[in-house]
């Protein structure tokens, strides 16, 4: 009743759907060690020291990851010292970088610092091999 189909428009990545899940969250003035690993959603306003792997990061303005972030995507408030792979990434005006991004779109607002290299990921293209034909001579 709500949706319509459309039509002509395919997808560029077909990826299964994701199972809605609520965001486990961090508090501020919580401090772990080691790595965290969910293929969920996490949103962090603690610090973190280790590596993060995450389905969709936020980090809040008190948030600190000191580690390898990789995700779906990012988002930036607070500060993260090491390397970020994501899809998307963006780094709202009070974020903090220092380190490498990994990315296929990245966005900077005005007053973020990011002090580090910007690697942009290209996506591989899917290349349908032709079919073989070997001609034998006798």
């Amino acid at each position: 009743m709500f949706s319509k189909a459309t039509r002509g428009a395919e997808p560029v990545e077909h990826l299964p759907p994701r199972k809605p899940m609520v965001a486990s969250l961090v508090a501020e003035g919580v401090r772990l060690k080691g790595d965290l690993v969910t293929d969920g959603d996490l949103h962090l306003d603690g610090a973190l020291e280790g590596d993060l792997r995450v389905g969709r990061l936020t980090i809040g303005e008190t948030g600190l990851v000191a580690g390898t972030i990789q995700a779906e995507s990012v988002e930036i408030r607070g500060r993260v010292v090491g390397t970020i792979s994501a899809r998307h990434v963006r780094l709202l005006s009070t974020a903090r970088v220092d380190g490498d991004i990994n990315h296929t779109e990245l966005s900077i607002e005005a007053g973020a610092h990011f002090e580090g290299r910007s690697l942009m990921i290209v996506p591989q293209p899917v290349v349908e091999s032709a079919p073989q034909i070997s001609v034998a001579a006798e």
